[in-house]
């Protein structure tokens, strides 16, 4: 437990004036050396001061020191450290060594350190013999406008940035009003790194009234339409180039950015930008949209403002955070006002001494001159003016040169400027409300001298461009598999070079196989007349290695239920079904009868159902291609689908292809499944329905096929 205390206390959550233990320390040291209006001091040499009060490494301490600078681009407002502490920017790796980098106070320090000599000190909880400021008395709200973050035990803070001059507007607002609308004045944070907020006004409200919630940050790009090539120029505060590199070619290896070429960093002194290469045949537009999906370059910022207050974390809002800094800015002021008055009061008392002695100078020259001994000057001038000690001691410390009447009367003329003084400062430390002009006053002189235009432009929700979900989908060949047990693969055409096998379940094999692309519709036919649609996309890709997906689970098939046909198609559907029946019927159905408008996942009633379908297969427009039936007595039928009646809807039963009792049709045959019959035009009808031929043997190729096929 004491451990945990001194993190949360002296290490990782920061204080009302906006800093930890750590930054304090630090800044505190550079202000005694004398760095806020002097030159420049090696960083080696300040790290070894700081040490003297935070002794936990030079290396920590440099850290510190460099997350503070302008070149580290982290924060909005930095309190300054001018040197090259960089060798590139906004890497915030790339650190050059403290023994080559020297630094310095930035002049926004004023701000920070007016009237530390009137707060009050503390010993170091390291040395016990240096002292340091408890508080910097900070005159506007550092601790809402830098970023603030720290991870203690058990608890942790995560504050955002905000405008330095919309903070001071703010402020001055609820000063004025407690209740004011802060989305007025504030309409939300700003970084360092620009970029686009998406803005929403009641997600922004909550963040401002409880302190917690989280706000998406966009990174901005240029298109080069004719180098081919997007151009992100800033990025979100909450990443870095290398995690949006590391991001990138992460997923270009697992083929979720398949049209970009290459991504590289092209960081220099006019700016940061990160160069990404897309193909010729790319859209970039959906490319962006993948980048900021699948990237860092779109990412959340997660509020939590924890501060100590009075050594107490409290989580609040911002309203709850200026009130408060508002309060404690008023104790500070009321503080230097005190120390003001109890300053100017000594000068008075002896001031007032003066002024006695003014009543008969020669007296007082008198009483030194006849004074024996030093130590009895101060008691006679005590006595001979009614003065006190301190009075009598700076009587008789003025240089000879100043005992002239001008001289004299002019200091005691100060006398009714230091009351006019004093009671102003008296007045001013017990009025709230003139306590409360003063800080107006400051915050105001702050925000014309050091504010400046946000840098976070804020972009709504409705304002971002969104492509077609079909636009984002990759768009490439594949080549689709079915096995007889309802096994499904989509491999990319890509992944079919060389030599490869395509792997099956141990007693399984391949029913049928076809092109597709990755944006076609597959329609899976089954068994019970029904079909089940989803988009080749839907699949994700296999290895020619790999079982696949299990059609029961990927279609949700009802029980008994198996697929026996599948196809591939683009939109709007074209060509024809055929479909052949067990009772050695056969039917042609367009295939635009299962086009739906919704994309429906399955559809009922695709077919007729009275019998058993043997086979089917798609005619594409203008096709006329040749099929064959075969019959359990086995009997041969080789026609041109052309034959085959057309009917008007999904469930007609058709007409009858054979002609034969107590026969039935067992399976059907494209054209390249004939190549076991030698003469197959023997076979050929020209009109339906008929009785159809026996096989005859001297028209196989091998017999034994003829053997295995009757067995059937």
């Amino acid at each position: 437990m004491p451990y945990a205390m001194s993190v949360i206390l002296s290490r990782a959550i920061p204080e009302i004036d906006g800093f930890k233990p750590a930054h304090r320390k630090l800044l505190y040291t550079m202000y005694k050396m004398n760095l806020l209006n002097g030159p420049r001091a090696k960083s080696a040499d300040i790290v070894g001061q700081t040490m003297k009060l935070n002794p936990h490494g030079d290396q920590t301490i440099y850290e510190t020191m460099v997350r503070l600078t302008r070149g580290n681009g982290t924060l909005l407002h930095p309190c300054g450290f001018e040197g090259q502490l960089w060798q590139r920017q906004l890497t915030r790796h790339a650190v050059r060594r403290f023994t080559y980098t020297e630094a310095r106070l930035d002049p926004l320090c004023e701000t920070i350190f007016s009237g530390l000599e009137k707060m009050p000190l503390t010993l170091s909880t390291t040395t016990r013999t240096m002292q340091e400021p408890l508080l910097f008395p900070v005159t506007f709200p550092t601790v809402l406008v830098n970023n603030n973050q720290g991870i203690a035990v058990g608890m942790a803070s995560n504050i955002c940035s905000f405008n330095l001059k919309e903070i001071c507007d703010t402020t001055i607002a609820l000063i004025k009003d407690p209740k004011a609308d802060l989305l007025e004045t504030l309409p939300a944070p700003d970084f360092s790194t620009a970029a686009y907020l998406i803005y929403k006004p009641d997600e922004m409200r909550d963040i401002y009234e409880t302190g917690r919630g989280s706000f998406q940050l966009r990174a901005t790009a240029d298109v080069n339409r004719k180098d081919r090539r997007i151009e992100i120029r800033e990025i979100p505060y909450t990443t870095t180039i290398e995690a949006i590199i590391d991001d990138i070619a992460d997923g270009i290896k697992k083929g979720k950015l398949r049209d970009i070429v290459s991504v590289r960093d092209e960081t220099d002194l006019s700016g940061l930008c990160v160069s990404v290469d897309y193909k010729a045949s790319a859209d970039p537009d959906v490319i962006l949209h993948q980048l900021f999906t699948s990237t860092s370059l779109q990412s959340a910022f997660s509020c939590n403002f924890n501060i100590l207050v009075d050594n107490r974390p409290r989580v609040m809002g911002v309203r709850d955070i200026l009130l408060e800094w508002v309060d404690w800015r008023g104790e500070c002021i009321k503080r230097e006002a005190l120390f003001d008055a109890e300053k100017k009061g000594k000068n008075l008392h002896l001031l007032r001494g003066l002024e006695r002695i003014l009543l008969d100078i020669d007296k007082a020259i008198a009483v030194i001159r006849l004074t024996e001994t030093e130590e009895e000057v101060l008691p006679r001038l005590m006595s001979a003016f009614d003065i006190d000690e301190t009075q009598a001691d700076y009587v008789a410390e003025i240089k000879l040169r100043h005992l002239n009447r001008a001289y004299i009367l002019k200091r005691v003329r100060d006398i009714e400027t230091l009351e006019k003084e004093i009671a102003d400062l008296e007045q001013l430390a017990k009025s709230k409300a003139k306590i409360r002009d003063k800080i107006v006053r400051q915050l105001k002189e702050i925000a014309k001298k050091y504010g400046r235009e946000r840098k976070t432009r804020l972009i709504a929700p409705e304002e971002i461009e969104i492509p077609e979900e079909e636009e984002l989908i990759p768009a490439y060949n594949t080549r689709v598999y079915l096995s007889e047990e309802g096994y499904v693969k989509k491999l990319a055409a890509t992944s079919l070079r060389g030599n490869f096998e395509i792997r099956f379940k141990e007693g399984d094999r391949l029913l049928q196989e076809m092109d597709s692309t990755n944006h076609s519709e597959l329609l899976f036919f089954t068994n019970k007349a029904q079909v089940y649609k989803m988009m080749a996309w839907e699949i994700e890709d296999h290895r020619p290695s790999q079982l696949g997906e299990y059609t029961p689970n990927l279609l949700e098939l009802d029980e008994d239920e198996q697929v026996v046909f599948m196809h591939s198609t683009l939109e709007p559907f074209t060509g024809e079904f055929m479909f052949v029946f067990e009772n050695g019927k056969g039917v042609r159905i367009d295939a635009s009868h299962y086009e739906t408008v919704q994309r429906r996942k399955k559809l009922i009633n695709a077919y007729d159902d009275s019998s058993p379908l043997i086979g089917m297969a798609y005619l594409a427009p203008e096709s006329d291609l040749s099929f064959a039936v075969r019959s359990k007595k086995n009997k041969l039928l080789y026609f041109d689908a052309s034959l085959i009646v057309k009917k008007a809807t999904r469930t007609a039963r058709g007409a009858t292809i054979l002609r034969s009792k107590n026969d039935y049709l067992t399976k059907l045959y494209s054209e390249d499944e004939l190549d076991f019959i030698r003469d197959v035009n023997y076979y050929r009808i020209a009109k339906l329905p008929t009785a159809g031929r026996y096989i005859r043997e001297e028209t196989l190729e091998d017999r034994q096929l003829e053997l295995e096929e009757s067995t059937e």
